[in-house]
């Protein structure tokens, strides 16, 4: 009996999704950020918006803990992308962490923290109605900072052992922001934890009327303990008869688990079913929503797992877990929508196979059988950029007793799943998978040759949580200046064919053999032929995973694909670098892509219908007048693509692309100019009815005429002047740009008619100001572009983590037919009241350094 129970596979996980019991509203509050904005345009405004964060945590205004993210920059364009509440941490005005607050004691200290707290109110009191937006956050962690036991707390002794300065602290800041503002709102106690002392913060609030109006505190823990904690504060409440009040756990998550769907997934279940906001934490750098964004307007895995978790709607239901509550477990959260007939679970977390059984399917929403659509977010690095999520099964299954059985089987531990519930039964066609195959190869199990080889590792981890995600947790080193290192992959593949492959690997920014010359070189060869060269990525740290791509041709069977430090036709390494993966993958499909209406964002009275024979799905959007359906598209690059809306039978209706109107939804395929990463595409109905089914996404057919105009060639003022780049396009860019106005540079591009352009901007920023703590502190610069003498556009742009590494911005512009000019010149804004500036190198007073500039028309 034992030899036949060893041989006696173990029954998969299961993970029940039961519809027939809902647990409220969908709140949507677990993709808040803290520092994830740096300023308006970094991260792009279609990025905060896709993300659909409720909550921002940042600095006071002109704060000088960080570069960018001051409070009442970030506060219009983030209220204009769909945001709640900026929290400010007014202790965030200083530098250091514990803060540096000035004065001989403590009372003194207080004092002029108090004329710093006045001074933040009186900035916000000029906002208008974006006042509404502000929650104050007066003390950040008091018991490790301003109220703690270190060099520079009030007295020496913590608050959780005398809270009496503390509270006298919190009693004036309160009546000093209500003094000023009787409508502020006011957040705290803003603990690391959810301490038993702060039953007595509570307690004192309530009997001296200074409650916060929000109640904060950090879960840097476990998914396990927000559930615990939230109810514990909860429980605070009920006995001490107030709220219950709103919760925003405004530092969540750690390092190891953010950039992670598959970690993420397990932390956004626990707060969504708690019902609280939360912030991501900030472990690295600002701006790029808490390792979510690549660039200004590329998406990770993390992104997409947001932007599916934002689109819930209806009510979330219960869902049970095979182990409820455990960390490192299959985890979900799931809504029903009984109005558009459609319900969603996201969960991960788990390697292997799993059984999702969805309970309680009722016929009247469903019918008797169901279509199924199921969806992968991979995890694809901190700084790696990713496509929209893998379709991995669409079919109809059938509803059994109420019932219906999803079994998954190659379940990746880092990536979140996606499965989506509609009625079945209307004639849709299933489609086949993005991916007909794929594989990954750890760089650990590679066999290296040659001198300098290190495995690095083991980074992140349950156990070690400050460290970051690396796929099969180590990672190989060697790859270097001087090396002649050669890390060879054994690869096996099905097919002939022409795959897809992504070597993920990372150089530090900072490390001495890349300081000097910017991304890390290395040759790739199949079997010893076809040689190329890849630039890896760069980092913020070690071990800060990005992916750099490439196309194969192989042929079924066995194949050795190396990555070298020299190449007798291309030349040798310059650099330093880590490799952590090479995966494969080979696609089944002309390149085009598909985004379904009735799994986009609907407004304006959009419905969800299933009556539709001849839909490519298993539904449609139904667009009254002024209805919309938004769609969001991913861009490899920034250039044109071939986009057509399906729609069935008449009706009429407007596109926009990004917030540009496009015109008329035309019965065919339309060449659009797309933003590298994420691009929002949006259908407003302009008749009385206008059924859109599907968006089609395809290649360029290069019907929109772009031309090239390299910033050497334009005219230099000041202290502009062309230096020689490496990785420029013909080795030399434009620099020294800004400083003051007379610093500029001006190209004068020609357009073939009037209207609206993207103006693509190559670049490079390697600008870094020194830390007081463990983020790097990356600098954005900005340019003031001029077109034909109009008033200037400041455009932000951010880190590419070197001078010598260039990435592309594109600026939506109206050009004249014929010639224009186009004007970039930079200075260094000064702080919120005019008077003062930044003295620690935060406000860049220069533009990026400029390769070239490319015009295309937007449609």
């Amino acid at each position: 009996m034992d030899a036949v129970t060893a041989e006696t596979p173990a029954a998969p996980d299961t993970l029940t999704v039961d519809l027939g019991t809902e647990t409220g509203p969908f709140h949507g509050g677990a993709s808040g950020t803290l520092y994830g904005l740096y300023g308006d345009g970094v991260p792009s405004r279609t990025l905060v918006e896709g993300m659909y964060p409720r909550t921002v945590t940042t600095k006071a205004q002109d704060g000088i803990q960080h570069p960018g993210g001051d409070a009442l920059e970030i506060l219009p364009p983030f209220v204009a992308a769909g945001g709640q509440d900026v929290y400010v941490y007014l202790p965030d005005f200083y530098r250091g962490f514990p803060y540096e607050w000035p004065g001989a004691d403590g009372e003194e200290r207080l004092a002029g923290f108090l004329e710093i707290v006045r001074r933040q109110v009186e900035h916000v009191l000029t906002l208008g109605p974006d006042r509404s937006h502000v929650v104050y956050v007066p003390f950040n962690e008091p018991e490790g900072n301003m109220f703690g036991e270190g060099e520079w707390s009030h007295d020496g002794v913590s608050w959780r052992t005398d809270p009496r300065h503390y509270f006298a602290a919190w009693k004036k800041t309160y009546h000093l922001i209500k003094g000023l503002d009787p409508d502020a709102r006011i957040a705290g106690p803003n603990t690391c934890i959810l301490y038993p002392e702060v039953r007595g913060f509570l307690e004192f609030a309530k009997e001296h009327d200074v409650l916060p109006d929000v109640i904060t505190w950090h879960e840097l823990s476990s998914p396990a303990e927000v559930r615990t904690n939230v109810a514990k504060y909860r429980d605070m409440e009920r006995g001490l008869g107030i709220g219950p009040l709103p919760v925003n756990l405004n530092e969540y998550a750690h390092n190891y688990h953010v950039s992670v769907p598959g970690q993420m997934v397990q932390w956004i279940s626990a707060i969504e079913e708690s019902k609280v906001d939360a912030d991501l934490a900030y472990w690295n750098i600002a701006g790029n929503l808490n390792d979510s964004a690549v660039e200004a307007n590329k998406a990770n895995g993390q992104w997409w797992l947001f932007n599916a978790y934002g689109r819930l709607t209806g009510n979330t239901v219960r869902v049970v877990a095979p182990y409820p509550n455990v960390q490192y477990t299959l985890q979900g959260v799931a809504s029903l929508d009984t109005a558009k007939r459609q319900a969603r679970v996201l969960f991960g977390g788990a390697a292997g196979t799993a059984d999702v059984v969805f309970e309680g399917v009722d016929p009247d929403v469903f019918g008797t059988t169901v279509h199924l659509r199921l969806h992968e977010i991979p995890w694809t690095g901190q700084v790696g950029a990713s496509a929209q999520p893998l379709r991995l099964r669409d079919e109809e299954l059938p509803v059994v007793d109420g019932r219906v059985t999803l079994p998954v089987s190659d379940l990746d531990a880092m990536s979140a799943y996606q499965a989506v519930l509609s009625p079945g039964g209307n004639g849709a066609a299933s489609l086949p998978p993005a991916i007909r195959w794929r594989r990954t190869y750890e760089a650990e199990d590679a066999t290296y040759t040659g001198t300098g080889h290190s495995k690095n590792g083991p980074e992140g981890s349950p156990s070690d949580v400050d460290r970051f995600a690396t796929s099969g947790g180590y990672h190989v080193g060697g790859l270097r200046t001087g090396s002649d290192g050669v890390l060879a992959f054994d690869v096996e593949v099905p097919h002939d064919g022409t795959y897809d492959a992504s070597v993920f690997a990372n150089s530090y920014n900072q490390a001495e053999l890349v300081r000097e010359f910017g991304p890390t070189n290395v040759f790739l060869r199949v079997d010893g032929e076809t040689p190329r060269e890849l630039r890896l990525p760069l980092g913020y740290k070690w071990a800060v995973w990005g992916h750099t791509d490439t196309r194969v041709e192989l042929t079924a069977g066995r194949h050795r694909i190396t990555l070298a430090a020299q190449d007798p036709d291309l030349g040798v390494t310059k650099g330093d670098a880590v490799v952590d993966k090479l995966d494969l993958a080979l696609r089944d499909d002309d390149g085009t892509d598909l985004y379904e209406a009735e799994y986009a964002s609907l407004g304006g009275g959009a419905v969800v219908s299933h009556a539709h024979r001849g839909a490519s799905g298993p539904g449609a959007a139904v667009l009254p007048r002024g209805g919309t359906v938004t769609f969001w598209v991913h861009a490899a690059d920034d250039g044109e693509a071939s986009v057509t809306v399906d729609v069935l039978g008449p009706g009429e209706g407007l596109l926009a692309v990004n917030g540009e109107d496009v015109g008329r939804v035309e019965r065919g395929a339309v060449p659009l100019f797309l933003a590298g990463g994420v691009n929002k595409l949006t259908v407003t109905g302009t008749s009385e009815l206008l059924v859109v089914d599907r968006l089609r996404v395809g290649p360029s057919r290069d019907l929109l005429p772009s031309t090239t105009h390299p910033a050497e060639e334009g005219a230099l003022t000041g202290t502009a002047k062309v230096t020689g780049y490496a990785y420029a396009t013909g080795g030399k860019a434009v620099d020294g740009i800004g400083g003051g106005p007379d610093n500029a540079l001006t190209l004068t591009v020609t357009a073939d008619r009037t209207g609206r352009h993207a103006l693509t901007v190559r670049y490079a920023n390697g600008e870094q100001a020194p830390a007081t703590h463990y983020n790097p502190d990356p600098v954005c610069r900005h340019a003031d572009i001029c077109v034909n003498g109009a008033a200037p556009r400041r455009v932000l742009f951010p880190t590419t983590f070197h001078f010598n590494n260039f990435w592309n911005l594109s600026v939506p512009v109206t050009l004249e037919q014929g010639t224009n000019t186009v004007t970039f010149t930079a200075d260094e804004l000064p702080d919120f009241g005019g008077a003062s500036r930044n003295q620690y190198g935060q406000r860049s007073a220069y533009a990026p350094v400029v390769d070239q500039v490319s015009v295309t028309p937007l449609f």
